[in-house]
């Protein structure tokens, strides 16, 4: 059980240094405007980093944490982009929106009982018993995948 409880602390952890690392890697490039994934640029890649971690994830582990195995449907990210993303935004809004999102997401993992973490949830297409460590998991990988896409 001592192994579980260091793992979680180290996600925490590591959630909290991949934010840092991916809005520093988003701040490194001269031009935000600059492609840098097939067609993404810098600035649609840190708006979509944003967008998912406020309305997928972070949405995904505060339902979970909140409700009683709440069911969540599918998300389009190129449909989602289509509609939301704004070429204006300044960068330094959504590396700042993104950074405040997820210390407030660590807070709330950091703050809630270990139980929390086995909290069940339902996905359209992935199925039952999707636990809150399952997104916190997910989390890391979509912002960890990101920032290697920025480093390379």
């Amino acid at each position: 059980m001592k192994e579980l409880f260091e793992y979680r602390e180290k996600l925490i952890a590591r959630l909290g240094e991949a934010a840092g690392e991916f809005c520093e890697a988003c701040k490194s490039f001269k031009n935000p405007f600059e492609k840098v994934a097939g067609d993404w640029t810098v600035h649609q890649i840190a708006a979509h980093t944003r967008d998912v971690e406020r309305f997928v994830y972070g949405e995904r582990i505060r339902r979970t944490l909140q409700e009683e195995n709440p069911e969540f449907t599918g998300f389009d990210a190129d449909s989602w982009m289509a509609k939301h993303y704004k070429k204006d935004e300044p960068l330094e809004k959504i590396l700042g929106d993104f950074s405040a999102g997820m210390q407030e997401v660590c807070e709330m993992l950091g703050d809630m009982p270990q139980a929390g973490w086995s909290r069940l949830s339902r996905h359209e297409s992935l199925g039952g018993e999707l636990t809150l460590q399952l997104w916190a998991e997910r989390s890391l990988a979509h912002i960890e995948e990101h920032l290697n896409t920025l480093k390379t």
